[in-house]
Order: C-alpha cells, then sequence, then structure tokens
C-alpha cells in the first residue's frame, strides 16, 4: 500500500478497532459497512446476512438516505450478483455490474450503481454474510474497474476481521439471551414461592370457615372475608408482578432501572420488606454494571433465603467516577469466619471474584443476631 496517503494504515487499523468495539449484531454490521465504503471511497456499500429461505435475515447500507431505502421497498431476495457470492464464495469486482449476464435489474427507486467491488464474509466453511461497494470515487480506466487489486485486499482484510466481529456479536446476544431466560426462571421461582404461600393462608382459611359456619356463622362470615381479601391481595400482587417480569436487557434498561424492576418483584414476592435508593449514578461501563447486578442478586437471594430478615435494603450511590453497591439485612446475621471453615460460603467467593474481576473490592460485616451487610466498590470506567 505504498502508493495509498499515509493515513492509510492508521485508517485499516481504526476500522478494525470500530468493528471489534460494538456487541450488538445491528451495530457490528453498520459499523463494518460504513469502514468499508468510507476506507475505500465508494458511494455505496451494503452487507447481506442470509436467511435459510431465499432472501436476507438483515441487510445494511450506507450512502443512501432513509428516505430512498423506504422508496427501494422490501429486502432484495438471493439473486444475481448476490447469489453468485454466497453460493460461490467469491470475490467479484467487476467493472459494469449492469453489464454483467447474471444482472436482473432493480427497484425503480433505487440508485445507479456501476462498478463493483464484493466478497463473501466466512466463518470457516460457512458464509455468513455478503459484504459489496459500488461506485469507487474516482477517473475509471477505459472500460476497467474503479476498485482496484489493492482495493480488493483491504476489503478481504476487513471481511476476515468482520467475520469475527460478527461471529463475537452473535455469541454475545446468544448468551445475554440465555442470562435473561435465566433470570426470568430465578424470579419465576421466587413468585412461585410467594403464590404457594398465598394459597397455603388461603387454603387455611377456608377451612377454619367451614369448621365454623354450623356452630359459628358470624365467625365464619369473618373468615370468608378474609378468604376474599386475601384472594384479591394476591390477584393485586401477581398481576403488577408479572408486568414487571419481563426480559431486563442491561443494556437497554441501565443498572438502575434493571435493578428496581427486580427488588419490586422480590419485594411482592417475599414476606419481607425490600427496598431500593440510588443516588447521583452515571453510566459505567457493561462489564461494571453487570458484576454490581450479579453480586446484587447474590446478596438478595441470601437475605431472602437464608437470613430471616424483615427488612432487606439495597442502595447504589455515586463514589468519585465509580460505585458503591450496598445490601443489607436485619437477619440472623453470621460470623463469617466460621462460613469459611465450614466450607460454606454463601456466595462469597462467586461475589469477590466478580468484584476483583472489574478492579472493584468487596467487603462482608456481619454478626450473630446483628443482620449483615454487603458492600460492593468498584471504580469509574
Amino acid at each position: 500500500m505504498s502508493h495509498r496517503p499515509s493515513s492509510g494504515l492508521a485508517a485499516v487499523s481504526t476500522a478494525l478497532l470500530a468493528m471489534s468495539r460494538h456487541l450488538e449484531v445491528r451495530d457490528v454490521l453498520k459499523t463494518i459497512v460504513a469502514s468499508a465504503r468510507e476506507l475505500l471511497d465508494a458511494e455505496y456499500a451494503a452487507l447481506g446476512v442470509p436467511d435459510d429461505h431465499g432472501g436476507f435475515a438483515q441487510f445494511v447500507v450506507d450512502g443512501i438516505t432513509d428516505a430512498q431505502w423506504k422508496a427501494i421497498g422490501p429486502l432484495p431476495r438471493q439473486h444475481g450478483i448476490l447469489a453468485a457470492m454466497l453460493r460461490e464464495a467469491k470475490t467479484e469486482r467487476i467493472a459494469d455490474v449492469r453489464k454483467d449476464p447474471r444482472f436482473e435489474g432493480w427497484p425503480a427507486a433505487h440508485p445507479d450503481m456501476s462498478d463493483f467491488l464484493g466478497l463473501p464474509i466466512k466463518d470457516g466453511e460457512e458464509t455468513i454474510g455478503a459484504l459489496f461497494l459500488a461506485n469507487k470515487k474516482c477517473p475509471k480506466p477505459q472500460g476497467g474497474c474503479g476498485f482496484s487489486q489493492e482495493d480488493e485486499e483491504i476489503l478481504s482484510i476487513l471481511a476476515q476481521h468482520a467475520a469475527i466481529a460478527l461471529t463475537n456479536a452473535r455469541l454475545y446476544e446468544r448468551s445475554r439471551e440465555f442470562t435473561i431466560a435465566e433470570e426470568r426462571s430465578r424470579l419465576a421461582h421466587e413468585l412461585h414461592d410467594a403464590v404457594s404461600q398465598k394459597l397455603f393462608s388461603l387454603r387455611l382459611t377456608a377451612q377454619a370457615a367451614a369448621a365454623l359456619v354450623d356452630r359459628d356463622p358470624a365467625r365464619a362470615k369473618g373468615e370468608l372475608k378474609q378468604v376474599a381479601l386475601l384472594a384479591a391481595e394476591a390477584a393485586d400482587e401477581l398481576r403488577a408482578a408479572v408486568v414487571e417480569l419481563r426480559p431486563a436487557a442491561l443494556d437497554e434498561d441501565g443498572l438502575v432501572n434493571t435493578l428496581r424492576t427486580q427488588i419490586q418483584v422480590l419485594d411482592r414476592a417475599h414476606s419481607a420488606r425490600v427496598t431500593f435508593d440510588s443516588r447521583g449514578i452515571r453510566a459505567l461501563p457493561a462489564a461494571q454494571e453487570e458484576a454490581l447486578l450479579r453480586v446484587a442478586q447474590e446478596a438478595l437471594h441470601n437475605a431472602l433465603r437464608h437470613s430471616g430478615a424483615g427488612e432487606v435494603d439495597v442502595a447504589l450511590v455515586r463514589c468519585g467516577q465509580g460505585a458503591v453497591l450496598s445490601i443489607t439485612d436485619n437477619g440472623r446475621g453470621f460470623e463469617p469466619w466460621t462460613v469459611r471453615r465450614a466450607g460454606r460460603h454463601l456466595g462469597l467467593v462467586s461475589m469477590r471474584d466478580r468484584a476483583s474481576g472489574v478492579g472493584g473490592r468487596l467487603t462482608v460485616q456481619s454478626e450473630p443476631g446483628k443482620g449483615t451487610t454487603i458492600e460492593m466498590e468498584v471504580p469509574g470506567g
């Protein structure tokens, strides 16, 4: 690349770094397309991810306005040169795409394109996408393509890294889906226990009313009123909890909203009062927010399942550029050193690992009969 501008290598490096910075599949696709178009000075760029039905599951363009894209109509099918790239998995560099025998035309609103450079994006032997550029912004050689062999080599490098970035993004989204499913399952279990307790109370109260019907109708009437009250209360709580029991994506809702929603569900599901307070929190790096959320979940599980607490208070406050999370309960408490000696950890090891993994620290304060406070501090990004 000796005849390219001195910034050429820097531009390639910038493009590759931009690809690796995103985790959402859609963001990765848009970054790949924009980087390719800018780097190779093309008028248009696009990337299609094929589906299994002859179409494209996703198709991202750059160089076309939203109004133009809307006017063009539905996503393209796998036909013509696009189909050949996907089927034969080879690079296509064409002087005028309109004169290629495989060209099958395009919609009326589609911009006019001439020279074309496209190649498949492959993960091993699998073709996971097709990346192509059109209309190189340069004088065209007589009867030749504006895109050069050097452009092809650069685009090939981008495609290789695009495959890695796209595969990583897919793995991240799949992992997040599993995490959401796991969290929904855990919260559903909490609600199941709460429902069981409510139903048990209803059953006992109804049995008491039945036993009193003949010998003390007035008391039986009072018990039946209690049954109606418990049933209404259970219905209201469960309805509210179900509304809140939705997949809370940390990167969409943020740490504060995700914690608040989950704590509201737990407050309804348990007899203990669970509160949440947050002050001055700013967005933190994704890894730190996830670590704080997981530590909060583990500490809440311990407090609600094992401590016998009547109150659990969760606070998340700003500390410099970072944050401090604290979970305090008024339960029975324990001697931390005896827990370690007995080989029981109550999740403390995993909580400490999560804290240290993001440069933070975790402290545990507890005494028998005096409750427990777990505090995690993380630095800012």
